[in-house]
């Protein structure tokens, strides 16, 4: 990646709606090489696709809440097995294997916390491989709108 793209990496997590042309002329460059350029970084897989950022309050799904999850006995078929039906249920916006005192982090939105509590109740509690879980209750989420290589000295 050299500065041109990076440049169009930020460009296009700050609005990737913008025209081909309208990118070419914020960088300069010719719509020819920009249209190149994003082909070559979708390509290389830098770019993986481009989404709506959708205000989940308007889906009813007003509270967000982290949910850590310890399950047992902790072997590749039960992390699969439960990723798989974390990712299938209609409240769970990411699942996140991780390393550490906890093996999922899950991040649920819902309608509200009588929602959020039958969600841990009905859904999670009954599951026979989860030995523990710990809800936090998301306040206010603020994002990076433009992310950069952690190695480039400009970003």
């Amino acid at each position: 990646m050299d500065e041109l793209d990076t440049e169009i990496v930020r460009l296009l997590q700050t609005d990737a709606r913008q025209s081909n042309r309208e990118l070419a002329r914020r960088l300069g460059i010719a719509p020819s090489t920009c249209l190149e350029r994003v082909r070559s970084l979708t390509r290389r897989g830098v770019i993986r696709g481009y989404h709506a950022d959708i205000d989940l309050a308007a889906l009813n799904r007003g509270v967000q809440a982290l949910v850590s999850i310890q399950v047992r006995p902790l072997n590749r078929s039960v992390i699969n097995t439960f990723k798989e039906f974390a990712s299938g249920l209609p409240e769970v916006i990411s699942v996140f294997v991780v390393a550490g005192g906890d093996d999922f982090l899950l991040h649920v939105g819902v309608q509200d916390l009588d929602h959020l509590h039958s969600f841990l109740l009905d859904r999670l509690s009954k599951r026979k491989e989860i030995a523990g879980f710990r809800t936090s209750v998301i306040f206010q989420q603020v994002r990076n709108p433009a992310l950069s290589r952690l190695d480039d000295p400009s970003g």
